[in-house]
C-alpha cells in the first residue's frame, strides 16, 4: 500500500484530528479538528511532517508519490470550491503555511495569495470590481514569493513601496490607490527579475511546488534551529505544510483580520483579548506595520461577526480545555477561523489560569499542576520594581509582557548576544522585531519596540520567553546607524541604562531598584494545589536567618543544608578562624604528645612547649563559639518547629587564609606573629587536589576540637531557643564520610560533647546525627554507614565530581562540547547523571534502608532544585530535596509533577 503523505480537510469533514499533531503538525491537526467540529475553516490539505523528514534524507527531493497526492488533493480542493488554480473566470488562490507539532510562532515561512499571475489578476478585478484589492494582494504575493521562495531580500521590495508612499505623500500602505499599487506591482516584477535572474512565474502549479519546498526548507533556517535549541524542542520529524484556500481581510471596509486569545495571555484574566485591523491581511497585524485595534471594538464595526467570534472562542476553549490563540479573517462580513493553538502566555498567566480553570471545573488539580512549567515559576520569582522608587517615565507603550527589566540599550541582536556573553545586562531596542532577532531576544533582559501591538512578534516571543517587553512606543525615534534613539528632545545612546516595566508599558531612564517577590494570591493557591499532590518534602539550603525566613515564606519545610563555613567569612570573625588555623597543627601535636607521655613531668613540659599554640587555638574557639551559637539561634527561630540540618566544617583550611604577600603580612600583624610564620602555614596547607584533600570529616578527625565546638554551639543554641518556647529540631551532618569507622570517630566526639552540654545545662532535646554521602565508597557501603548515621543527605555536587572524575571547577571548559556531541545528554553538574551517579544514589538509599528501615534520606546538592533530578529523587523514594530559597516553589512544583507522572 502506498504511503499516505497528504490529508484533506473541508466541507465539515477532515482526514485528521487534534490527536495527530506529530504527523500533521499543530496547525494541521487543529484545522482538521475544527473542521470536524463544524467551525468555519477555509478548506485545504496538510502535507505530513514525514515529508519534511524524507525531504532532508533525500537531499532536497520530494518523496515518491507526493507530487501525485498533491495534484489529487488540489483537484479535490478545486471541486470543493468550484474554482481552479490559474483559472481567469473562477480563480482559486491558496496560502502555503508551515506547522510543526510544537508551536514555533514566526520561526518558519508562509506564502499568501498563491495562484496570482498577470491574467488571473484581471479575472479577480472583474469578479470583485475592486482593482485596488487585486493589486494589493498581487504585490504582497510577489514580495513573499520572491523573498521566501527565491531568496530575494525583502528590503528591495520595501524600497519600492516606501518610494511609492513618499511620492503619493501618504504614510500607510492602505492609503495607496489602485493605480499606484499597479505601478508598484510592475516595479516589484522588475526587482524580482533583477535579483532572481528570471521572470516571475505565471504557472500556479509551478508556484505551488516551489512554495511547498520553501516551507519545508524553512524548518532548517537559522532562526528556527535556534528557537528549537533555546526551547529544548527535540525529537520532531519536521514541519508539516498546510495548503489552504485564501480568504481576504483586505477586500474593503467590511473585511478585516485579527488575532485573539480566549484569555488575557499576559495576566491570565478570563476576558476576550486580541487585536484586529480592517481592510488588511494577517501579516499586517503580527508584523506591527499598522497599529492594530483592540478586539472589543470589533463589536461596533461588525457586531454579528464579533458575536460569532466570541462564541467560537468560548466553544474552542472548552473543547481544548486551555487558552486558545486564534487567527481569524472576515471577508465581506463572513467570519473564518484560520488557526487555533494553545496560546503562548506569561508565567503569571499560567499560574492564574491553572487556578481559575480548576475553580471553573474545566480541568483537574493534577492537570493544573502539569500546566505550569518549573521555568515559568522561576520567572515569577524574579524581582519587580520597588513601588516607592521615583520613576522618570520618558515614554509609554503597550504592556506586552510583564516584569521588570533594567539594562543597557543595544540596537541589534548580534551586539546583544555579544554584550550578554561579557556579563552585561542588555535591553534590545528595535523599531520592530523579526524572527531573525530571536538570539538577541533570548540574550536580552528586556525588549523595547517602537512599533507593534500586543500580538506582534516581539510581544508573543517575549511572553513565551518570560522577558519583560514594552511594544508600540510611538514616541521612540530609533536611528540604527547612529546607534541612538530620541524621545522628544532626549537622546539615549547605545550603552545608556534604561528600565522597562512590562506590566505598565512604561519606559524610564536609569536603573530603577527592584524588590523581591512574595508568594500570595494565585501563586499561593497554586502552590497549595502542588502541596496537596506531592509526596516529596522540600527543604532549603540556607546559611543565615534571612535566607531561612525567605525560604520559609516560599514554603520550605526545613533546612536541608546549613553551611557553617559561610558564617566564618562574616565581618571580623575571619580573624579568630585564621588564628585557629595557625595554631591547629601545634595544638594537635601537643594532644598527640600528651597522650603518649608517661609521666606528669613529661606532660608539663609538653604543655609548656606548646603553651602559645594552646592559647591561640583554644582562644580562637572561645571567640567562635558564641558567634556560631548566635548564628544557629537565629536560624532555629526562623525555622521554628522545622528540621534544620547543619553541616560541620567542610572546606579545606587553606580557603580561609590569604594567598598574596600583602594580605599575609596583614594577617601576621593582626595575629602578632612573623610574616614568615603565616607564609609557611599557607605553604603547608597547599594541596594539589584540595577537593579530594584534607576537608570535611577529615578535619574533624585531625582537629576534633573544631567539631566539638560546632556541636556545642548547635546544641546550646537549640536549648536556648527551646527554653523560650520555640520548637527546635537540630540535625548534625558530618560531611565527606567514606567509611563507617571514620564516621564513628567523629560521631563519638560529637555525642560526648553534647552529653557534656546536657549535663551542664541539666536539660535535653532531641537531635539527630547523620552524614552527607558524597564519596562513592560511602554509597557502596551505605548499609554499614547507616548503622551509625540516623539520616543520609546526598551531596551530589561532590558525588558527581568523584564518580565521573570531573573537577567541577575546571570541567566547564569542555563539558559544553561533550553535550553538543551527545556524549552526555546534559551537564551532569546541572542535571543529575541518573545512569551513573544516580545508580550510586539509588544503591546508597536502598542499602541504607536495609540496615535502618526508617532512614531519612534527602539530597542537598545543586540537583535538589532541578526538575529532572527531583523526578528521579521521587522515583527512588527519597524523603526530601533541598535547594536555594528561590528554587523552593519550583522544587515543590517538580515534586508534584513527579507524583502526577
Amino acid at each position: 500500500m502506498a504511503q499516505k503523505w497528504v490529508y484533506f480537510f473541508g466541507s465539515g469533514k477532515a482526514e485528521g484530528n487534534a490527536q495527530m499533531k506529530k504527523l500533521l503538525g499543530g496547525k494541521g491537526a487543529n484545522l482538521a479538528e475544527m473542521t470536524n467540529l463544524g467551525v468555519p475553516v477555509p478548506p485545504g490539505f496538510t502535507i505530513s511532517t514525514k515529508v519534511c523528514s524524507e525531504y532532508y534524507e533525500n537531499k532536497g527531493k520530494w518523496p515518491k508519490g507526493l507530487a501525485e497526492q498533491v495534484d489529487k488533493n488540489m483537484a479535490k480542493l478545486e471541486r470543493t470550491m468550484g474554482a481552479r488554480l490559474g483559472d481567469v473566470k473562477k480563480p482559486l488562490l491558496v496560502s502555503v503555511r508551515s506547522g510543526a507539532a510544537v508551536s514555533m510562532p514566526g520561526m518558519m515561512d508562509t506564502i499568501l495569495n498563491l495562484g496570482l499571475n498577470d491574467t488571473v489578476i484581471e479575472g479577480i478585478i472583474k469578479k470583485t470590481k475592486n482593482p485596488r484589492f487585486a493589486y494589493d494582494i498581487y504585490r504582497r504575493f510577489i514580495d513573499m514569493f520572491g523573498n521566501v521562495v527565491m531568496g530575494c531580500d525583502h528590503s528591495y521590495f520595501e524600497q519600492v513601496i516606501d518610494a511609492a508612499k513618499k511620492k503619493a505623500r501618504v504614510k500607510l500602505d492602505n492609503e495607496l490607490s489602485a493605480e499606484q499599487l499597479e505601478e508598484v506591482v510592475e516595479k516589484y516584477k522588475k526587482v524580482y527579475k533583477k535579483h532572481v535572474g528570471k521572470l516571475f512565474p505565471q504557472d500556479g502549479r509551478v508556484q505551488l511546488t516551489h512554495a511547498i519546498s520553501a516551507v519545508i526548507r524553512s524548518w532548517m533556517v537559522e532562526r528556527a534551529v535556534k528557537y528549537r535549541q533555546l526551547n529544548n524542542i527535540t525529537g520532531l520529524l519536521g514541519t508539516a505544510v498546510n495548503v489552504q484556500v485564501m480568504v481576504f481581510g483586505n477586500m474593503g471596509e467590511d473585511c478585516g483580520t485579527g488575532v485573539c486569545f480566549t484569555r488575557n495571555p499576559s495576566t491570565g484574566k478570563k476576558e476576550f483579548y486580541g487585536e484586529f485591523l480592517m481592510n488588511a491581511q494577517g501579516e499586517d497585524v503580527v508584523a506591527g506595520i499598522r497599529t492594530p485595534i483592540e478586539l472589543k471594538k470589533l463589536s461596533r464595526v461588525l457586531p454579528k461577526a464579533y458575536t460569532q467570534l466570541t462564541r467560537l472562542m468560548t466553544r474552542l476553549e472548552k473543547h481544548y480545555k486551555d487558552i486558545q490563540d486564534m487567527e481569524f479573517t472576515i471577508q465581506n462580513k463572513t467570519l473564518y477561523i484560520l488557526q487555533t493553538r494553545t496560546g503562548k502566555h506569561t508565567a503569571e498567566a499560567a499560574v492564574k489560569m491553572a487556578v481559575d480553570m480548576v475553580n471553573e471545573r474545566l480541568i483537574s488539580r493534577t492537570e493544573a499542576v502539569k500546566r505550569v512549567t518549573p521555568e515559568q515559576l522561576d520567572r515569577l520569582l524574579h524581582p519587580h520594581f520597588d513601588p516607592k522608587a521615583q520613576r522618570n517615565v520618558i515614554a509609554k507603550g503597550l504592556p506586552a509582557s510583564p516584569g521588570a527589566a533594567v539594562g543597557q540599550v543595544v540596537f541589534d541582536a548580534d551586539t546583544t548576544e555579544a554584550w550578554r556573553n561579557k556579563g552585561k545586562k542588555v535591553i534590545l531596542v528595535r523599531i520592530e522585531t523579526s524572527p531573525e532577532d530571536i538570539g538577541g531576544m533570548d540574550a536580552a533582559v528586556g525588549i523595547l519596540t517602537a512599533r507593534g501591538g500586543m500580538t506582534s512578534h516581539a510581544a508573543v516571543v517575549a511572553r513565551g520567553m518570560g522577558k519583560p517587553c514594552v511594544a508600540g512606543v510611538g514616541a521612540l525615534h530609533i536611528h540604527y546607524k547612529a546607534r541612538k534613539l530620541n524621545v522628544g528632545k532626549l537622546t539615549i545612546k547605545e550603552g545608556d541604562w534604561i528600565s522597562l516595566d512590562g506590566s505598565t508599558g512604561e519606559v524610564m531612564t536609569g536603573q530603577l531598584p527592584t524588590v523581591e517577590p512574595t508568594m500570595s494570591g494565585d501563586f499561593g493557591r497554586f502552590m497549595s494545589i502542588c502541596d496537596q499532590i506531592r509526596r516529596l518534602g522540600v527543604r532549603t539550603n540556607a546559611d543565615t536567618p534571612e535566607d531561612a525566613k525567605r525560604a520559609r515564606d516560599f514554603g520550605a519545610e526545613g533546612i536541608g543544608l546549613c553551611r557553617t563555613e559561610h558564617m566564618f567569612f562574616e565581618g571580623e570573625r575571619i580573624w579568630p578562624v585564621r588564628q585557629m588555623i595557625l595554631a591547629a597543627d601545634d595544638y594537635a601535636l601537643m594532644l598527640e604528645q600528651l597522650e603518649a607521655a608517661e609521666t606528669d613531668k613529661e606532660k608539663k613540659a609538653i604543655t609548656k612547649e606548646h603553651a602559645t599554640a594552646k592559647k591561640l587555638f583554644v582562644g580562637a574557639l572561645k571567640q567562635l563559639l558564641p558567634l556560631q551559637r548566635g548564628d544557629f539561634e537565629g536560624i532555629f527561630k526562623a525555622m521554628a518547629g522545622l528540621p534544620v540540618t547543619i553541616r560541620l566544617l567542610d572546606p579545606p583550611l587553606h580557603e580561609f587564609l590569604p594567598q598574596d604577600n600583602a594580605s599575609q603580612a596583614e594577617m601576621a600583624r593582626r595575629l602578632g606573629v612573623r610574616a614568615a610564620v603565616v607564609k609557611k602555614k599557607v605553604e603547608q596547607l597547599h594541596e594539589f587536589n584540595p577537593m579530594l584533600g584534607h576537608r570535611g570529616c577529615r578535619l574533624a578527625v585531625t582537629y576534633p576540637a573544631i567539631g566539638r565546638m560546632q556541636a556545642r554551639a548547635i546544641i546550646e543554641a537549640a536549648l536556648n531557643v527551646h527554653k523560650k518556647g520555640v520548637d527546635v529540631d537540630p540535625e548534625i551532618m558530618i560531611p565527606l564520610v567514606g567509611a563507617v569507622s571514620e564516621l564513628k570517630v567523629v560521631k563519638d566526639e560529637i555525642i560526648d560533647e553534647i552529653k557534656m552540654v546536657f549535663k551542664e545545662r541539666n536539660a535535653k532535646i532531641k537531635y539527630l546525627v547523620g552524614t552527607m554521602i558524597e564519596v562513592p565508597r560511602a554509597a557502596l557501603t551505605a548499609d554499614e554507614i547507616a548503622a551509625e548515621a540516623q539520616f543520609f543527605s546526598f551531596g551530589t555536587n561532590d558525588l558527581t565530581q568523584m564518580a565521573m572524575g570531573f573537577s567541577r571547577d575546571d570541567a566547564g571548559k569542555f563539558l559544553g562540547e561533550y553535550v553538543n556531541k551527545g556524549i552526555y545528554a546534559a551537564d551532569p553538574f546541572q542535571i543529575l547523571d541518573q545512569e551513573g551517579v544516580g545508580k550510586l544514589v539509588e544503591m546508597g538509599t536502598k542499602l541504607g534502608r536495609k540496615t535502618r528501615k526508617k532512614l531519612k534520606v534527602g539530597i542537598c546538592g545543586e540537583h535538589g532544585g532541578e526538575p529532572n533530578s527531583i523526578d528521579f529523587c521521587h522515583r527512588i523514594g527519597m524523603d526530601y530535596v533541598s535547594c536555594s530559597p528561590f528554587r523552593v516553589p519550583i522544587a515543590k512544583l517538580a515534586a508534584a509533577q513527579a507524583a502526577v507522572r
